[in-house]
């Protein structure tokens, strides 16, 4: 089982290209299983909640040395927040599931930055930033482009191979297949947190790990 990111989706780094560069050789490593029975699959998620990758810590280190206003890169950013919990589940699914070549995806909330800032020091000022090198403005789990080997379930997406060794008869059952044109995007969820649910995660999620 490989672990992936949103880097890998849309890539506009070298490190997001070679993410995608090793989805796609892992999935593809199941045409060369033969019958050893050997499957490769992959999860995909973006950054955990209150990880070194998490804007959290930074707000966290700000506050704690008295600061009262919170740097945004832009206003309009969003992102997905998943737990640890959450994305050790989704590993133990894959990995009980996968039949080879599949992408597992979590269906969680998006939240905004803004917010964010707002939860973890209410009635802060922000100031907005700008973009860093290689940031996205939103998350993007699944491109329009793979929308049509995309299935929904209840609490995932997974996104299957399109070759044509690979047919309809492995997917797994209890899927839909996605709207033509459907993407997963933070920007675009229907999923959402406002101020008072990330502040309760942060306390669930973040707290408790600290």
């Amino acid at each position: 089982m490989a672990l992936s990111t949103d880097k890998a989706v849309n890539p506009v780094n070298l490190y997001g290209g070679t993410k995608l560069v090793s989805d796609k050789l892992f999935t593809a490593a199941n045409a060369y299983s033969g019958s050893k029975g050997t499957r490769f699959a992959v999860v995909r998620y973006g950054n955990v909640a209150g990880s070194r990758g998490s804007v959290i810590p930074f707000f966290e280190n700000i506050i704690k040395n008295g600061g009262i206003e919170l740097p945004i890169t832009d206003y309009r950013m969003t992102r997905f927040w998943i737990s640890l919990e959450q994305g050790v589940q989704l590993v133990i699914k894959a990995l009980e599931e996968a039949r080879g070549g599949e992408t597992f995806i979590s269906k969680i909330p998006s939240f905004k930055i803004t917010d964010l800032a707002q939860a973890m020091l209410p009635g802060c000022t922000t100031t907005e930033v700008g973009i860093r090198e290689g940031e996205k403005l939103h998350e993007v789990m699944v491109t329009k482009e793979d929308a049509p080997h995309t299935c929904e379930y209840e609490k995932h997406y997974i996104i299957y191979l399109h070759y044509n060794w690979w047919g309809d008869r492995d997917r797994i059952p209890g899927g839909k297949l996605v709207e033509p044109g459907f993407e997963y995007s933070s920007g675009s969820n229907t999923m959402w947190l406002d101020v008072e649910a990330i502040r309760q995660l942060l306390k669930t999620d973040i707290d408790r790990h600290a």
